[in-house]
């Protein structure tokens, strides 16, 4: 039997993305990142991204807009944002939240 790696990842002293995320475990199909204490401010420009995102909000509230859609996201909340779908965030008030993106996301 072939030997497994194990990856043990600390978010607390984790690598961070351009956008401030803490990356956290990745493996080959799939990667894990959290969003920690995002502040409300400045609408973020829709984006597409070449990688499909599931979430979950631990706190906080925000308003995900896919397309021609809007969803309230609150803590216990989870979501899916599809591969290469026109979306953006507005942070609604202080938001925490994990994210898993396959392909695995760089940032």
């Amino acid at each position: 039997m072939a030997m497994m790696n194990l990856t043990k990842i600390n978010a607390s002293r984790s690598e961070h993305g351009a956008q401030g995320q803490a990356l956290l475990a990745k493996g080959n199909t799939v990667a894990m990142r959290l969003w920690q204490d995002e502040q409300p401010g400045l609408d973020k420009p829709m984006s597409r991204r070449d990688y499909e995102t599931v979430g979950y909000v631990l706190k906080g509230k925000a308003e995900l807009h896919i397309e021609e859609q809007m969803l309230v996201l609150e803590p216990g909340d989870s979501w899916v944002v599809p591969r290469g779908a026109a979306h953006t965030y507005k942070i609604l008030e202080t938001f925490s939240a994990i994210e898993a993106t396959s392909p695995p996301a760089t940032q």
